[in-house]
């Protein structure tokens, strides 16, 4: 059952049941400053994957996309010019504080036409069956307590023929430079977050949360078992970030 199982925080075991509000306490304290943080944190790279991941939408005007996790909805801004006046975005998240962050930043743009902002759960998505053409989790799945769960959700609001995009931290393809970046995430990563961010705790909890996020061969086999078809992945930066890819059969 799970209220008897484990799972990892980081580095650190916790009650199944105990992940969900110990995450919400992360991105409660760092929403207000995770924009800046992802430009110094990436110097700016997490742009250029998000373009990527746009790149590979394949949306059309009138369509709808669905953006989990969204926090501060770069990804959401994105979809909504390629869906256009017609088509329709809802960005969600489960954390309050990162979805009010989006929203003042949507408000703040004058996106509000074919934009939509819900707190919602990645695991159990308040939508119908087939509902979109296109689903999108940047950096979200690893905050995730039970990841195949959401992926099976995912795969489910998905039209047939809809695609899920995930954009995620990985496992760099050579041993050089994973070292470098252990060095980085774990040394100069949580003083970024204590100089910037007041926080110096979240971001070493960010930095372990990648290391436990499943590689790209395992996260490619859970998506083929949440029931999605032709799944791929596309390494960038070195494997450091991968996107991966799968549709609704």
């Amino acid at each position: 059952m799970e209220q008897d199982k484990n799972t990892d925080f980081g580095f650190e075991q916790v009650a199944w049941q105990d992940k969900a509000r110990r995450v919400r306490g992360v991105f409660d304290s760092v929403a207000s400053r995770y924009d800046v943080m992802n430009d110094l944190m990436s110097g700016g790279a997490h742009r250029l994957w998000k373009r990527y991941v746009l790149s590979l939408t394949n949306l059309k005007p009138g369509d709808r996309a669905l953006d989990v996790a969204g926090g501060t909805g770069d990804l959401s801004i994105g979809m909504s010019r390629q869906v256009g006046p017609t088509g329709l975005v809802l960005l969600t998240d489960i954390n309050a504080a990162m979805l009010a962050a989006g929203r003042d930043r949507l408000i703040n743009r004058g996106l509000v036409q074919n934009i939509e902002c819900l707190q919602a759960n990645a695991e159990c998505l308040p939508f119908a069956d087939a509902s979109f053409d296109c689903v999108t989790i940047g950096f979200g799945l690893r905050n995730v307590t039970d990841k195949a769960r959401a992926l099976r959700s995912m795969q489910r609001v998905l039209k047939p023929g809809g695609q899920l995009l995930v954009l995620e931290f990985s496992k760099p393809v050579s041993p050089a430079l994973g070292e470098l970046y252990d060095l980085y995430s774990f040394k100069v990563l949580p003083q970024l977050g204590r100089w910037v961010a007041r926080d110096a705790d979240s971001y070493r909890y960010l930095a372990e949360s990648i290391r436990r996020h499943p590689d790209q061969e395992t996260l490619l086999t859970m998506m083929q078992d949440a029931g999605l078809a032709d799944c791929r992945y596309y390494n960038l930066t070195g494997g450091i970030v991968a996107v991966h890819r799968g549709f609704r059969r």
